[in-house]
């Protein structure tokens, strides 16, 4: 196929017939899809009007600018995040077929143009086209704005999915989709203190950052328009230059990496350069296991949050959050020390539904249950590999916490009421994971199969809101230290109390769950082999 071939038409419509046949395998995915649809339309709608509001504020190229450069990382991020969001991203479909990178860069940058996420972008660039523009010469650099910074967004997008097609389609690739529970935490607490910080600062703020990012592409094509209405008309040409060779050159870089994955050959063309078979060795930690079940137990469910990627995806994120929500608190100088408490609260949770995560694997921790005693040891063995992790980082997220407000006296006990509310949790999870299990799917983002949701929720928050109940007396005990006479005198003594007390409280929940475990056998495997 020559340069001048014209496959672009060919190339929409396969988005568009991709998009329509996945619509048609279920209807509840087809409900999904025009409800997102609409929300985000609506979203959009709704930004728009909001930037239009702006147009004559003295602060609008600001705001503008900012929004724009945020949205070119969002499209950059995106193919790490979800790459099985779009199938068209995965040029390696294409490789048997007689075509040449150019054309083929055309067709696939005119075909990212069709869907929800275009269209948002479009969106929100207009009203910051409109917010800034004065002058009808101004408009008219706007429409080729905004046609320039979309460009760009999109084949920002591709080249980051060409680049790293290899490691996105592999397993280990896969796993990269990890980190958009730990990116939308953060994100979202730095938005929460960006903006409370505007709110007390004004926009006043943004105008030295807006000052570097309009000459930066995409932003630098709204830019160009603020320029025109300035009269600066040397400025904006300089402006859409910039936006343009940034175009260009993404989309070389786009064509080149379609070169490269189009001729090279991969994995499944040549054998692999390594053994068959190597000697495997146990890692240090693994020798630092107890003997027998328990330290097997203890090493499976490690394994399990390392290399499952649901599982580590639930740990990433309450580890971000359980750190996150006390420290950006304390940042913000309306936090308290007791927030401290969310670090073991947050990865507590993942005690719950214990025998879900193992999915259809677990019929082999099945068969080697017989009787109460061994339904304990492999429940105590999974209860100490949580805390393997959760004791040193709670600890951790606790001292952090009162360094930075330096409330040292209520260090011990906050400690003592982190570590009552683990073993709460720790009881409540071992029991629920027995009464209440549900099925964790392996593929794509839901984490309980369809038809139990009820089962989800009742074992969560059921079990969080007896965690509470059963954390009552050490609670109970702060609350007096906090307020009787003399009590910060006593405040040291709830460290060893709600430590001992919430190793009490584990122990006598992994004793209660494992009769149920042990009888509730054929019941738990069929609840978790669902998915």
């Amino acid at each position: 196929m020559t340069d001048h071939a014209n496959i672009t038409p060919v190339v929409v419509r396969l988005k568009l017939s991709l998009l329509r046949n996945g619509l048609k395998q279920s209807g509840g995915r087809r409900a999904a899809y025009v409800v997102s649809a609409v929300l985000v339309v609506l979203f959009g709608a709704l930004q728009l009007l909001g930037l239009i509001a702006l147009h004559g504020n003295d602060h609008a190229l600001s705001v503008v600018v900012l929004l724009v450069a945020v949205l070119a990382l969002g499209w950059a991020v995106m193919p790490l995040f979800f790459p099985g969001g779009d199938e068209t991203l995965d040029p390696t479909r294409l490789v048997m077929l007689p075509l040449r990178p150019r054309p083929l860069v055309r067709a696939l940058l005119a075909a990212s143009l069709v869907g929800i996420g275009p269209l948002f972008t479009l969106l929100l660039l207009a009203g910051s086209v409109i917010s800034v523009a004065h002058g009808g010469v101004a408009y008219a650099v706007g429409v080729v704005a905004v046609v320039l910074a979309l460009l760009v967004c999109v084949a920002l997008a591709r080249a980051v999915a060409a680049a790293n097609i290899r490691l996105l389609t592999s397993r280990k690739g896969r796993d990269l989709a990890v980190l958009s529970g730990l990116v939308v935490a953060i994100g979202a607490q730095l938005v929460n203190f960006g903006a409370q910080h505007l709110g007390s600062s004004g926009l006043t703020q943004l105008d030295p950052v807006a000052e570097v990012l309009k000459w930066v592409p995409p932003a630098a094509a709204v830019g160009a328009v603020e320029s025109v209405s300035e009269g600066s008309y040397g400025a904006a040409t300089l402006q859409l230059a910039l936006t343009l060779g940034a175009l260009v050159l993404l989309l070389a870089v786009w064509s080149r990496h379609l070169t490269r994955l189009m001729t090279s050959p991969d994995g499944s063309t040549l054998q692999a350069a390594e053994p068959t078979a190597r000697e495997r060795t146990s890692g240090g930690l693994t020798r630092l296991l107890p003997a027998g079940r328990t330290g097997t137990v203890m090493e499976r469910s490690l394994r399990y949050i390392w290399r499952d990627p649901k599982t580590k995806a639930a740990w990433v994120t309450s580890l971000a959050i359980g750190l996150i929500v006390p420290v950006f608190n304390a940042l913000q100088g309306t936090g308290s020390i007791y927030f401290a408490c969310f670090a073991a609260g947050m990865l507590g949770i993942q005690m719950y539904n214990q025998f879900g995560q193992d999915t259809s694997a677990f019929w082999m921790v099945a068969t080697t249950i017989s009787s109460p005693r061994d339904a304990y040891v492999e429940l105590r063995g999974r209860a100490l590999a949580l805390l393997l992790i959760t004791l040193p980082y709670a600890t951790l997220v606790t001292v952090v916490t009162t360094a930075m407000l330096g409330d040292w006296p209520r260090l011990p006990e906050v400690l003592g009421l982190s570590f009552a509310l683990l073993g709460a949790m720790l009881a409540t999870g071992a029991w629920t994971s027995a009464r209440f299990p549900y099925s964790i799917p392996q593929e794509g983002y839901k984490n309980v199969a369809p038809g139990q949701a009820g089962l989800a929720w009742i074992s969560i928050f059921g079990g969080m809101v007896s965690a509470a109940l059963l954390s009552a007396p050490v609670i109970v005990a702060a609350i007096w230290v906090n307020v009787a006479k003399n009590g910060d005198e006593w405040g040291w003594l709830l460290l060893p109390v709600g430590a001992a007390y919430g190793a009490t409280i584990t122990w006598a929940g992994l004793r209660l769950a494992a009769p149920r475990t042990a009888g509730r056998l054929p019941e738990i495997l069929t609840a978790v082999s669902k998915g």
